[in-house]
Parts: structure tokens; C-alpha cells; sequence
């Protein structure tokens, strides 16, 4: 076991300190990353291990030794064994969708079908239950993994859905497949115009002829959505409870979210009930009226460590799988399109500079290099009027017997930190607006796993280059905050760390720009610390080490001597939120009946 690097000032100044605080727990014999020296061009070769832990009150208050921890005990401590297993911060993943993934898993689960039949027979699966005249719903389908990547049509499904409507979402949430019955719900017909930044597809050889089913971008699918009734609260607790239960099986321990409004009172009352056991940061739509984004910010405390209202999120454009991404140019293989852009310049500049006056951090999705330019340029506008939103209050200061290093500088200037969502494809100078304007690169680098099939086939051998450029951010100072999109991919944060520091197919078969490659330092600062930045919470979330919050999990491997495939194949063993375990799989980490072990080796 490389040596411990938790210096000896800060432990005995902890040891001093927290002896007013008799430790509600200890875990002892680890092999535990505080996160310590995980930051980009960190001097420090090697990140900082210690052997246990000492928390109180869900926070920690001292890392050091065995021997030295175990000092700390009182009668009533408990003392978890970990067997020198590998433990670090939790996942905080900067990109979610929990209550869509949830209903998704209520619904017909198209999650990675390998082809038209096969989603198909699960259709027949799901209909053979359903009660009369209900809607079906579902998602998760992917044509680029079938045979010839041809797109389903409403002909395909008709057959099959016995008279129900049904609308089936694209894994990416930019498509939708309608059957007839639901195409006749939303009256969309032969005469339909599409709508703005929006299309609904038509034969090939007939553009006026009738639609195929296929629907691109929310202004079209929601003729469809609209017509269906909301779930109820028992359903939206349901769907929550599966996608919180699935993050904390991977070892994620916050996640920032975009469900609907509806949701959010659903996990409100999940907290009021002490049943909450995953953190949340939960955006609001850009496009609400001002008025309503106040009162609904004002509506729930930031200071809430469990959950709390952030960002505000908007849409540039749609995904680079369904050629919906606003592209500067058109798309390689498709050379009559440049996708289709969300917004008007000067609108969405307005927007964002009222909004950001008002003191709101703003996150706009954008794929396409013409999006991201667009975004940018709001950002820059916005910057000028934007006036900082209350910040949650400092641990450090609300409890004064806490010692902690001191946390580390703000990584870009900007009050309110606008962040980028996705930011795949970029000009070659963006990358420079990107740094001066202190914006976050909030990236999903699973997202290659799935994309690099096609993405040269999109972009071209030129523009691929400035695609999921992980490491040209890093080089041009920006803060890159990681996440998976969930249920786009799966929120297992393993395949996207894999993903980072290798650019390969999970095969290994298969490798994509290999220069944006990143160290697994930097994946996992992004990953923990940068994602706990980009929700100003850097000084709760991110590292183990005295005043954070006791989020942490314990794995059956050291990830930071696996090999690539090791670090892909890890499994979570436990997973600690605010000092309590909260998931636990055998083999798992054992806690002495009695509270007087004795000193490590």
C-alpha cells in the first residue's frame, strides 16, 4: 500500500479539534482517496490516501491513521471494519434526467435493443398487459445500434399496439416514434407544418406527403406529450425511488437534475419524510416566465445540504445522433441539414441577460458547434449584467470546531459559473471563449462509448477533431464537470471514467481522437470536486477530509491501480450518504458488534 499523505499539521490540528466531537462512526483498515491532489496540474504526483475515517453529525471530522483515529472513539462510537478496502468520495454526476429514467423503467424499456424486432416483441410484451384505450410510453431505442440503422416508422409499430396510442422516445429524448392513433390524438396530419425548430419527418421522395411517426425536437413531440395525462404523485414517487435507488447501486451520491417541477415537490416530500437518501441539485426551466423562476427559487432553502434549486436549463439545439444538433456547417453525411437551432440570437440573448440579472446561474444544452457558439455568446452578454444569487452557507463557519485545508481557489472567475451541457462539438477558437468567460464544460464522456460508431461520419475528418475534446479544455483552463445524461446512458460513472482516459469502445476494438485522452486524476476531479463546483458546493462535496459532507463509497477494487477493463468491470460494495449507509452488496465491509477494536497493524 503506497505510504499515507495526509500531513501531519492538519491531522494532530484535526486530532486537537475534534476531540470535542466524539465521532458517531469510524471506518478503519482502508484504503481511502480523500481527493487530495486529484486537480488538474496539481503539483502532487500522487493523490492523498489515508487508512480511516472519523465522522459526526454526517460530516467528517478527522482522516488520518488507524491508530491515530481510533483515539477519537467514545462508548457509543461505531466501528466499521472496511478490510483495506478501496473507499473515495461519492460520484457527484453533473448531468441527470432521474424521473424520466425512473417512468422509464415503468414503461416499455427499449434500453439497448439490438434491432427492429427486437423492439418490437418488446412492445408485444408490454401491450399483451396494458389496460384498454391507456397510452403507451416508453424509450430508450436506438436505430444506429440495428442493422442498416434505418428509423422506425408508425407502420412498424401500428400492427403491434392494438388500437393504443404510443409515443416511444429516442434514447437522446430529440426523437419520438408516434404510432397513428397517437398522430390522430395531436391531430398531426398530411398538413401539419413543422414547428419552430422542430420536424415532423415525411416521406423521403414526399415532403408534403404524410408523417412517418418520426418526430424531432419537443416543439413536435410535445403535439403528442400534451395529450397525455400527467402522472400522479404515487407514480412520480415510484419512478424517483427506481432511478435513486439505480445512482446509489454505482456509487453516486448527488446528482444534478432536470425533471419536471412535479417531481421536485415529489422529492420534497420524500425528504420531508426522512426517506431522501441522494442529494440533489434540481434545475428549472430557462424558458419559465421570470416571475415564476423567483418564486420558485424562493420556494425552498439553498442552504438545504440534501436538496436544493440551481440552474436554470436551456436548449440550443437537439442531439448529434438524430442530425438535430445545430451544426456551423452540414453534416457530412447528410449535406442538405445543419440541424436545427432552438433559438433566435438576439431572443435568447435577451432571455439570458434577465435572467442572469436576477441572479440565476445559467446551463444551456449544446451540441453542435453553431449551439455552443450561440450559447457563448449569450454568456458573454449575460456576464455583463449578472449579479450573484445567495450562496449556501459555509460549513466551515457554521461549525467552528471543524479544521479543514484550506479549499481550493475558484477554478473560473465568473459569479454565477453558466455551465455548457454536453459542449461535443466546438470551433477551434470557442475553445478560448470558453476560458476567458469562465464557462463550465458540464460533458458526459459515456456518451462516446455510443457515439464514436458514427460521430466521424457526422462531423468529418476536420471537424471531428474539436469533438468531445476533454483535454483541449483541461489545456485551456476550463472546468470540465462529468456526468452520464441518465437514462441516455447508464449513470454507471465506471464506463464514463473508462471512456476519459481511454477514447476506446468498451471492446477495446475501437479508438476515437485519442489525443483528448485525460488521466484518471483528472476524470475523477471532474467527476467529484469540478461537479460539486459547478453546483457551488465545493466546500461540502468532493473530498474526505474534515467539514465535508460524509458521502463516500467503498469498491471492490483500487481504481487508481486498475487497468482500464478492471476500472470498467468495478463494483460498488457500499455506498455512505451523510454518514449512513444507504446501499451495501456482499461482499461487504463488516461492523464490529462492539465498539473497542483494538489499533490496526
Amino acid at each position: 500500500m503506497k505510504p499515507f499523505t495526509l500531513t501531519a499539521t492538519l491531522l494532530l490540528t484535526t486530532l486537537a479539534q475534534a476531540q470535542n466531537t466524539p465521532p458517531d462512526a469510524i471506518y478503519l483498515h482502508g484504503n481511502i482517496l480523500t481527493g487530495a491532489h486529484l486537480r488538474p496540474n496539481d503539483p502532487s504526483p500522487t493523490p492523498a490516501k489515508v487508512q480511516a475515517l472519523a465522522i459526526a453529525k454526517g460530516k467528517i471530522v478527522a482522516a488520518g491513521t488507524d491508530a491515530e483515529i481510533l483515539k477519537l472513539k467514545s462508548s457509543k462510537t461505531r466501528i466499521i471494519d472496511l478490510h483495506h478496502a478501496f473507499a473515495m468520495p461519492g460520484f457527484n454526476d453533473a448531468h441527470t434526467h432521474m424521473a424520466p429514467a425512473g417512468r422509464q423503467q415503468l414503461s416499455i424499456n427499449l434500453d439497448g435493443v439490438k434491432s427492429l424486432a427486437e423492439m418490437q416483441q418488446r412492445i408485444r410484451v408490454y401491450v399483451a398487459k396494458a389496460k384498454p384505450g391507456t397510452w403507451l410510453e416508453g424509450g430508450g431505442w436506438d436505430h444506429t445500434l440495428w442493422p442498416g440503422a434505418k428509423l422506425p416508422t408508425r407502420e412498424d409499430i401500428d400492427p403491434i399496439t392494438a388500437g393504443h396510442p404510443c409515443i416511444l422516445e429516442r434514447v437522446d429524448g430529440h426523437i419520438a416514434l408516434a404510432n397513428s392513433a397517437a398522430l390522430a390524438v395531436a391531430g398531426i396530419t398530411d398538413e401539419t407544418p413543422n414547428p419552430a425548430g422542430a420536424k415532423i419527418d415525411r416521406p423521403d421522395r414526399d415532403p408534403s406527403g404524410p408523417p412517418t411517426g418520426i418526430l424531432r425536437e419537443p416543439a413536435a413531440t410535445n403535439l403528442v406529450f400534451s395529450k397525455i395525462p400527467s402522472p400522479g404523485p404515487e407514480e412520480r414517487t415510484k419512478a424517483l425511488n427506481l432511478a435513486i435507488n439505480d445512482a446509489l447501486a454505482h456509487g453516486v451520491t448527488s446528482v444534478q437534475d432536470y425533471s419536471d417541477w412535479e417531481d421536485f415537490l415529489a422529492l420534497e416530500e420524500l425528504e420531508d419524510a426522512h426517506q431522501l437518501h441522494l442529494r440533489f441539485a434540481e434545475w428549472l426551466p430557462f424558458d419559465k416566465p421570470l416571475e415564476v423562476l423567483k418564486e420558485r427559487r424562493a420556494s425552498h432553502s439553498p442552504d438545504d445540504p440534501l436538496l436544493h434549486l440551481t440552474m436554470l436549463k436551456g436548449f440550443m439545439d437537439g442531439s448529434l445522433g438524430s442530425r438535430t444538433a445545430a451544426l456551423d456547417e452540414p453534416y457530412s453525411d447528410d449535406l442538405n441539414n445543419s440541424g436545427l437551432p432552438r433559438y433566435d440570437q438576439n431572443k435568447l440573448t435577451q432571455l439570458a441577460s434577465e435572467r442572469a440579472a436576477a441572479g440565476f446561474q445559467l446551463g444551456f444544452h449544446a451540441i453542435g458547434d453553431r449551439a455552443n457558439a450561440m450559447a457563448l455568446n449569450a454568456f458573454g452578454a449575460a456576464d455583463q449584467v449578472a449579479t450573484l444569487a445567495p450562496l449556501p452557507a459555509n460549513p466551515h463557519t457554521a461549525d467552528a470546531h471543524i479544521v479543514t485545508t484550506p479549499p481550493p481557489p475558484d477554478p473560473t472567475p465568473a459569479a454565477l459559473r453558466f455551465r455548457v451541457e454536453h459542449a461535443q462539438v466546438l470551433l477551434p477558437e470557442d475553445f478560448d471563449r470558453f476560458s476567458s468567460e469562465g464557462v463550465i464544460a458540464s460533458m458526459q464522456p459515456s456518451h462516446l462509448l455510443t457515439d464514436m460508431k458514427w460521430a466521424t461520419d457526422r462531423l468529418g475528418p476536420d471537424r471531428v477533431k474539436y469533438a468531445y475534446a476533454w483535454k483541449s479544455f483541461l489545456d485551456h483552463n476550463v472546468t470540465l464537470a462529468f456526468g452520464t445524461d441518465y437514462p441516455v446512458e447508464s449513470i454507471n460513472p465506471f464506463r464514463g471514467l473508462y471512456a476519459a482516459i481511454t477514447r476506446q469502445n468498451e471492446a477495446g476494438t475501437q479508438t476515437f481522437q485519442p489525443q483528448e485522452k485525460i488521466s484518471l486524476n483528472e476524470a475523477l476531479y471532474a467527476y467529484t470536486q469540478a461537479s460539486a463546483f459547478a453546483e457551488f458546493r465545493e466546500h461540502q462535496k468532493g473530498r474526505l477530509e474534515p467539514g465535508y459532507l460524509a458521502d463516500l463509497i467503498v469498491l471492490d477494487r483500487d481504481i487508481t491501480t486498475a487497468t482500464p477493463q478492471q476500472l470498467l468491470h468495478t463494483k460498488v460494495l457500499r455506498t455512505i450518504v451523510n454518514g449512513e449507509t444507504v446501499y451495501s452488496q456482499s461482499p461487504k465491509p463488516t461492523q464490529s458488534p462492539k465498539p473497542n477494536v483494538g489499533a490496526s497493524n
